[in-house]
């Protein structure tokens, strides 16, 4: 399956709220399968339907566990339970995140430390993941994608006006923007 483009940040695609999957077909599986060449490619840990310019509630993931065990997988429609967000001042070292739709950048950003994840598969079986850690962030960051938010949003200040700065600099944040894995140089 080809390698698909990953919009940046101002396609409206990313900032509007995913729509259910109702139809679980060859169409859903190939843009799974695409969705998966796509984030190993980039590389990247998630990828959500929204950032390949498609509005559905999809995201995959590849992780490794602690123990090294690996977690990958898809998941649709999903639903996403919290822990409490810690208060205060996000740490750079152990907090910070990017994200492929704002390429080669990352800030430090505060998340929950532990997240249920429960959705469906491609097959319709149900999904049900309790993650801790960096495998919790990952989903936080990913359901954010389904519901139109990129991990920028969320940044507290000065992060929020650095990377304002920078998405100008660049000349993001206006629509038809992209770039393709393994074939575009990105700065960052």
């Amino acid at each position: 399956m080809p390698i698909r483009p990953i919009v940046i940040t101002g396609n409206p695609v990313l900032h509007t709220r995913a729509q259910e999957v109702t139809e679980f077909n060859q169409e859903l599986r190939d843009l799974v399968s695409d969705m998966f060449e796509t984030m190993d490619e980039a590389p990247g840990v998630g990828l959500a339907a929204p950032q390949v310019g498609v509005g559905l509630r999809v995201f995959v993931y590849d992780w490794d566990a602690e123990d090294g065990t690996p977690q990958r997988g898809v998941v649709i429609n999903p639903t996403l339970e919290l822990s409490e967000t810690p208060t205060g001042e996000a740490d750079w070292e152990s907090e910070s995140e990017g994200c492929l739709s704002v390429p080669g950048e990352r800030f430090p950003l505060r998340r929950a430390e532990r997240a249920v994840l429960q959705g469906v598969d491609l097959e319709q079986n149900p999904v049900h993941i309790e993650a801790e850690g960096w495998f919790a962030r990952i989903f936080q960051h990913e359901f954010d994608h389904l519901d139109g938010t990129l991990y920028v949003d969320r940044l507290a200040e000065p992060h929020k006006s650095d990377v304002a700065g920078i998405i100008k600099e660049r000349g993001w944040g206006v629509p038809d923007q992209s770039w393709l894995p393994g074939q575009d140089k990105l700065e960052g």
